[in-house]
């Protein structure tokens, strides 16, 4: 079997990048609404590098690269001021709301990884049909995602690259609040049905994907 071969440390920021994100798919999609706290603004943005990390604390993991000149992006910000604020505060509402995309939500999905600037909110740009919802001193969320995940900030660490300069904000977030719509998970089992919740997963580019034919194999004893 022949292989291409490329060192990494030969190739371009959109070699790396491209090379990644074709290689490491499909991958689920943390749409993520965050809230300014000094503003009072709701973020929305969509982000791929996302995964679980534990069960024993409901843990994810979410990595929000920088701007290439290292300033933050707004939900990295949001997450931050809203960890510090979590210091003095004992209450544990979310600072997060972490929707899964389905199919229907995907154009919208897709609506919000615009860039705005810091004063707007992606959710204006969502269509009217999609209900969201609104509660005082916390991130608006889409209520049309059959799951959010609520979620509160855990760890956070920043990557910077070989120059020192900031790279990547890796956020470890906990999740407090499961919310499953009744279409797709079955109460008397506690089992979320995945072929009814047909996730969306991100591949390289401009490309998702949907769910295809699920295979069943038994772990070995």
């Amino acid at each position: 079997m022949s292989h291409h071969h490329y060192s990494a440390d030969r190739l371009s920021q959109k070699q790396l990048y491209k090379f990644l994100t074709g290689a490491i798919a499909p991958r689920p999609i943390a749409w993520i609404s965050t809230l300014d706290p000094e503003t009072g603004v709701s973020n929305l943005a969509p982000f791929s590098f996302f995964t679980i990390l534990s069960s024993r604390i409901p843990l994810v993991m979410l990595s929000v690269n920088r701007h290439p000149d290292g300033t933050l992006k707004d939900t990295a910000r949001n997450l931050l001021q809203a960890a510090k604020q979590q210091h003095t505060d004992s209450s544990t509402r979310p600072v997060g709301v972490i929707h899964i995309v389905t199919p229907e939500l995907l154009t919208a999905m897709n609506q919000t990884a615009a860039t705005l600037a810091s004063e707007h909110s992606e959710l204006d740009l969502l269509p009217s049909d999609l209900l969201l919802l609104h509660e005082e001193k916390r991130p608006d969320a889409v209520a049309a995602a059959k799951i959010r995940l609520n979620v509160i900030p855990f760890s956070h660490q920043l990557l910077s690259d070989s120059e020192g300069l900031p790279m990547t904000d890796v956020f470890y977030l906990e999740v407090t609040d499961f919310y499953f719509d009744e279409t797709i998970f079955d109460a008397e089992k506690e089992y979320i049905l995945t072929e009814k919740l047909a996730p969306i997963a991100r591949l390289a580019g401009n490309d998702y994907s949907h769910l295809g034919p699920l295979e069943t194999l038994r772990r070995p004893d």
